[in-house]
């Protein structure tokens, strides 16, 4: 169950991220509501998963995880550059995030 809370929690994170980049510095209400809903909700269920998992490792596989999300998505839905360079940092990222499930810390 720790994991469906960490992916419910990844989720709206990017939902975060994305709504945010969209509420033009909180003048946006509609978006600035969604950045601040989704960001209770993200928390809610990092809360939750945190229940099992180490804080630390918890924490740097949500915030990993949503930020490789982040990166595909901007590159899929907003036309922003993925290169090289953006794909081996997320190559990076998913193995730190392999050698975190691997080395049993949940």
């Amino acid at each position: 169950m720790h994991l469906l809370y960490l992916a419910v929690a990844v989720v709206f994170e990017i939902t975060v991220a994305i709504a945010a980049s969209k509420a033009e510095g909180f003048t946006n209400r509609r978006w600035t509501l969604i950045t601040l809903v989704s960001g209770a909700i993200a928390t809610f269920f990092l809360s939750k998963a945190l229940l099992t998992f180490d804080v630390g490792v918890g924490y740097a596989l949500w915030t990993s995880v949503a930020g490789v999300g982040i990166t595909v998505l901007g590159a899929l839905l907003f036309s922003q550059r993925l290169d090289w360079r953006k794909g081996l940092g997320i190559a990076v990222v998913i193995t730190g995030v392999v050698g975190l499930q691997l080395s049993g810390a949940a």
